[in-house]
């Protein structure tokens, strides 16, 4: 995640995600649907991984009524999704750290996007704890990140259909910098049955998938 503390890569982030994430926009949506069936209209919801600030805005500009925390670990991430989101800045709060600097809670929901497959599968299960423990029973947590076979094979075959997919969209020659093999050996992606175990050993029960395109899944799962 030092990619997070370059300032290129930083400026270059929104653009990036919309690219890389199929659908970027649609998901968002997806996630704010998912979450309104159990947050109240008044409801606060806990965003780990918020730097950039993308889902807090869209969350933010659909559910007027809801107010968020926010944590990220990078400071110039941190920074960004204070511009992304300044319109609704009365409604947001932004902490720089991990899960264990979040608030206690209790949140009426949560969302982790594009921010698990970093963590290894300890860390990741951990992590997915501490999100538990911060949210109301009945509350759902969303979850969007690379989740594919993680047998040699079936790396090799799902980054190669998601480096066909952001070069099919690289305009003038632009290159998108897209470096598959140092995915393949840094990202610690799970498969998606991992991931699921991983959410039931949290504690989480109902896990239904509810995106999937080519090397990204996204599950929502609630608190018992």
């Amino acid at each position: 995640m030092s990619s997070f503390s370059d300032p290129k890569a930083v400026d270059s982030y929104a653009k990036m995600a919309e690219r890389n994430v199929p659908a970027l926009r649609d998901l968002h949506r997806m996630v704010g649907v998912l979450l309104a069936e159990k947050v109240p209209a008044d409801g606060r919801v806990l965003v780990l991984g918020a730097g950039g600030g993308l889902e807090l805005r869209a969350m933010a500009g659909t559910h007027p009524g809801w107010h968020f925390d926010g944590v990220d670990p990078s400071t110039p991430m941190l920074d960004q999704a204070r511009v992304t989101t300044g319109g609704f800045a009365d409604r947001i709060r932004l902490h720089e750290g991990y899960i264990e600097d979040a608030p206690q809670g209790p949140f009426d929901g949560a969302t982790c996007l594009l921010t698990l497959h970093f963590l290894a599968q300890e860390e990741r299960v951990r992590t997915l704890k501490e999100l538990y423990r911060r949210l109301r029973p009945g509350a759902p947590l969303v979850t969007v990140h690379h989740s594919f076979p993680n047998d040699d094979a079936g790396k090799d075959k799902w980054l190669a259909r998601f480096a066909a997919y952001v070069s099919a969209f690289e305009i003038g020659g632009a290159q998108s910098g897209l470096n598959i093999q140092a995915m393949k050996e840094r990202l610690p992606v799970l498969s998606p049955e991992q991931d699921v175990s991983a959410l039931h050993e949290a504690g989480f029960s109902q896990v239904e998938l509810f995106y999937a395109a080519f090397t990204f899944k996204g599950w929502v799962a609630y608190k018992d």
